[in-house]
């Protein structure tokens, strides 16, 4: 390879003022060194006291997507491949000192713990693919914040894909978990990025605190529910099932909708999660119907549901409690009936019929009825 007539002339100049003794330059050393002549497959820098360097060959075709973006004059990293070729140049290789630099950052920001911003560039069924620096990694959807979080009901797969495809393109901030170089294995959390926020936030509320917010998801053990904790950030809690109304639920979405405004209040605050009870705010409807109902009375009931124990049955509150939309849950035991085959023939679910209360224990939320 023919040195250029300029840069051997540069070189002989940098030799003449060169000190006597020096840190000579070993294979392996990643430097900083400036374009001065870039070809159509070749590609030099002035390495300083270190001389000139070359980019060429196989290194300089897998380099050309960064090559590409360099012009004379610019300044980049380079790791020396060979510290002297039969022409007198450093060879270099700007993919490798790209990776390393690249590990390095992420070296520093596992050490240092720093948020950092990751561009995410595909997706998955298990989350996130992944860039920082020019190293790829994967954010899985386990360590997606609480406002990112994916909440598909029944869990489809293709519906949680979906949901994640609207991250491609975009950044989000997240924090080292774990890197391996040599297997190239980079994992980030989104989620690990918001722990000190949310502990100062959640800092904040105690348990019986009562909070005024909005459905911000649905899942099918219960409903998220989102509120402003600090400045511009919200905090978000989850309302389990069995403490969204006093009433049976099956489906979270027939008794709440995204975007519906609750109060709700804080039950429980673990290992930074809060869960929440809409149904405490209410009154109990077990505790004001006793008032009014008692062993020995016939109601009208309708036929929810049938199980192996028997059928349950859904009774109107009486008195003041009406008005908050809460309904009492009855069993009719299948030994009413003597089968199950015997009971779908004699009451219908979604059909109702008169009950005598056998049993009536609201202390235990418990009522066992027979149909007359």
């Amino acid at each position: 390879m023919e040195m250029p007539a300029k840069i051997n002339s540069a070189m002989q100049s940098l030799a003449a003022k060169m000190p006597a003794v020096f840190n000579v330059p070993k294979a392996g050393d990643v430097v900083e060194g400036r374009v001065v002549k870039k070809g159509a497959r070749t590609l030099y820098f002035d390495l300083g006291l270190w001389g000139v360097g070359v980019v060429y060959g196989i290194e300089f075709s897998n380099a050309l997507s960064i090559i590409k973006n360099l012009k004379t004059g610019d300044s980049a990293f380079v790791k020396i491949s060979d510290v002297e070729n039969e022409d007198g140049f450093r060879e270099l290789s700007l993919v490798e000192a790209q990776s390393q630099k690249s590990w390095d950052l992420i070296r520093e920001l596992k050490k240092s713990n720093k948020i950092t911003a990751a561009k995410i560039t595909g997706v998955n069924r298990g989350g996130l693919m992944i860039d920082i620096g020019g190293v790829s990694g994967f954010l899985p959807v386990s360590q997606l914040s609480g406002e990112h979080y994916p909440r598909v009901e029944g869990g489809d797969k293709n519906k949680i894909l979906e949901e994640l495809s609207k991250f491609v393109g975009g950044e989000l901030n997240v924090r080292v978990l774990d890197f391996d170089p040599k297997e190239n294995k980079l994992i980030v959390s989104e989620k690990a990025a918001e722990e000190e926020h949310l502990k100062k936030a959640i800092g904040k509320h105690k348990v019986g605190d009562v909070i005024a917010g909005e459905i911000s998801g649905i899942v099918d053990w219960g409903a998220f529910v989102k509120w402003p904790a600090d400045g511009d950030e919200n905090l978000e809690g989850l309302v389990h099932i069995s403490e969204l109304g006093w009433q049976l639920i099956e489906n979270p979405a027939d008794f709440v909708k995204v975007g519906d405004k609750v109060t709700a209040q804080i039950i429980d605050i673990a290992n930074d999660r809060i869960s929440l009870s809409l149904k405490r705010l209410k009154t109990d409807p077990w505790r004001t119907s006793s008032a009014f109902l008692e062993k020995g009375m016939i109601i009208d009931g309708l036929v929810k549901k049938y199980n192996p124990f028997g059928a349950f049955v859904e009774v109107a509150c009486p008195g003041e409690v009406a008005g908050q939309n809460e309904t009492l849950q009855g069993l009719c035991h299948i030994s009413e009936f003597d089968s199950y085959e015997k009971m779908a023939e004699a009451i219908e679910a979604g059909k109702k019929y008169q009950f005598k209360i056998l049993a009536f224990v609201p202390e235990e939320h418990r009522m066992s009825l027979a149909k007359v």
